[in-house]
């Protein structure tokens, strides 16, 4: 079994696994990781996909995993989650859900849409009794999912209203970041305040080997007391083998060598280093892959290798270009 150290979330009490488990690619048969339909085998019925995510669930958890993270717009992922909980009552789990998407894929691969963005106070007032009764008493944190300026929820006076409401009722809130402009998205939200007290306990947000753009301001609202939990640690496969045709991929594998252990792993083992990341989600959707993800919590990386692996980074615009050119499978 290997140990995954916990830390608090943030400045709460909350105590957490650094890793934690992601259940984008568990809860509906199509997702956007490399080579995603591998992982489910082809199983894509509803009581085939829900015992499959149990499995992982279960491993997850003796793995030392206690933080789960989920979104309506994830297919039946709360669903699943719940089923999971109710049977077998894990200890110590806290669980993350959103809102702000729903699901339109209607259980299809292929689909015009797969997921709609909806930061409506009508949407957050339907979803947040559904995720609420899904998951309580394992309902921590409820976050806006990708917020972004377009969508205008930052500056929406009853979505705030509302989500003071709800943390007032003794919830974590916390908000998502997606896109090229994650940092001004971050900054605008640590202004959001009530005597001095921050509405966002939390944010997660994409950062990896590619993606550094956000990092700074990451820092920056760990030191206001803000949980700090980091997604697509892996560039959704790219920083996986299953991308071994990528020209850093050669350089990565040696290390991974060196280390003796995988490329996913040392992926994950470089954003945990950072010293301002509480949680690093994986978002394995089989057992063999969690185990080799979670294998980064073993892993001691020397400073001088953690700089050369940043040396990978992408220009911003180029990353998130082809994040939204990948392909639902």
């Amino acid at each position: 079994m290997t140990l995954i150290p916990t830390t608090n979330l943030g400045s709460t009490n909350l105590k957490v696994s650094k890793i934690g488990l992601g259940l984008a690619a568990l809860g509906r048969p199509g997702y956007i990781n490399l080579g995603h339909q591998e992982d489910l085998n082809g199983e894509y019925e509803v009581s085939k996909m829900e015992t499959h995510a149990h499995k992982v669930l279960t491993k997850a958890h003796k793995l030392g995993i206690t933080y789960f993270d989920a979104a309506q717009s994830y297919g039946k992922a709360e669903e699943f989650l719940k089923t999971w909980l109710g049977g077998t009552h894990p200890e110590n789990v806290v669980v993350g859900s959103k809102w702000g998407y729903y699901y339109t894929a209607n259980w299809q691969i292929e689909a015009e849409k797969h997921e709609i963005k909806d930061h409506t106070v009508e949407r957050l007032k339907k979803q947040w009794p559904e995720s609420k009764a899904r998951l309580e008493p394992y309902l921590k944190l409820y976050q806006i999912h990708s917020a972004t300026f377009e969508s205008g929820v930052l500056e929406n006076s009853e979505v705030i209203d509302e989500l003071w409401k709800i943390k007032n009722g003794g919830y974590l809130i916390g908000l998502t970041l997606s896109g090229p402009q994650q940092a001004a998205v971050l900054e605008k939200a640590m202004t959001i305040d009530n005597s001095d007290q921050l509405l966002f306990d939390t944010v997660q947000a994409t950062c990896n080997l590619l993606e550094h753009q956000v990092m700074q301001v990451l820092e920056l609202a760990r030191k206001k007391g803000m949980g700090v939990i980091v997604k697509e640690a892996l560039a959704n496969g790219k920083l996986t083998s299953r991308n071994s045709s990528a020209p850093y991929y050669e350089a990565l594998q040696k290390l991974a060598s060196e280390y003796q252990t995988t490329v996913d792993a040392l992926a994950i083992a470089w954003v945990m280093k950072l010293g301002f990341v509480d949680i690093v989600l994986s978002g394995a959707a089989n057992e063999k892959h969690l185990k080799s993800n979670v294998a980064a919590a073993k892993i001691d990386m020397k400073e001088e290798d953690w700089h050369k692996l940043a040396e990978m980074q992408y220009p911003v615009e180029k990353y998130w270009k082809e994040r939204k050119a990948l392909e639902w499978n």
